[in-house]
């Protein structure tokens, strides 16, 4: 099973090792690891975000494993979306109202925007985001572009897409 988890990690060298022991020595499958180094926790712990293969009844060990090492696990849970694409937006991408974008996509129950970059070089300026989207399948995925794409015509943004993906 596809499960994903939030864990917190201190500031100290060594910490992502003990953190990917425990998923070794339970034969877990990592496939994502997404560190915030630049963030803090109300903790004082930098989150770290897992996604990861395993089977359920590896799942009360492994949480038992990192704990031991002294890594909280903050949530745990099967995963729902399975796909995800980054997609770069460059023009008035602000003030043709970014919010309306991501309601588009969030509203459609099978796709949402998980994360967003902004840079804003200037107020007369063309800005960019980096907006990733993550679905539930790849037929879903290819929908959610399709109306990152209606949208980005409507509001005269360049839509750019990775290497190798068609909106």
């Amino acid at each position: 099973m596809r499960i994903s988890m939030d864990i917190e990690l201190k500031d100290v060298p060594g910490q992502m090792l003990l953190a990917l022991q425990p998923l070794s020595e339970c034969r877990a499958n990592l496939i994502t690891v997404v560190h915030h180094h630049q963030k803090r926790t109300p903790r004082n712990t930098m989150p770290v975000q897992l996604v990861l293969e395993t089977r359920p009844e590896n799942l009360e060990l492994l949480k038992a494993r990192l704990e031991a090492n002294g890594i909280r696990v903050v949530r745990v849970g099967e995963q729902r979306f399975r796909e995800s694409v980054s997609v770069v937006l460059i023009g008035h991408v602000i003030h043709t109202g970014i919010q309306d974008t991501i309601d588009r996509i969030d509203k459609t129950g099978f796709a949402e925007v998980v994360d967003l970059s902004l840079s804003m070089p200037g107020i007369e300026k063309p800005s960019s985001a980096l907006i990733k989207i993550d679905a539930v399948g790849k037929e879903e995925l290819q929908k959610a572009l399709a109306i990152l794409r209606e949208v980005s015509a409507k509001k005269d943004l360049l839509m750019v897409l990775p290497i190798g993906i068609q909106a």
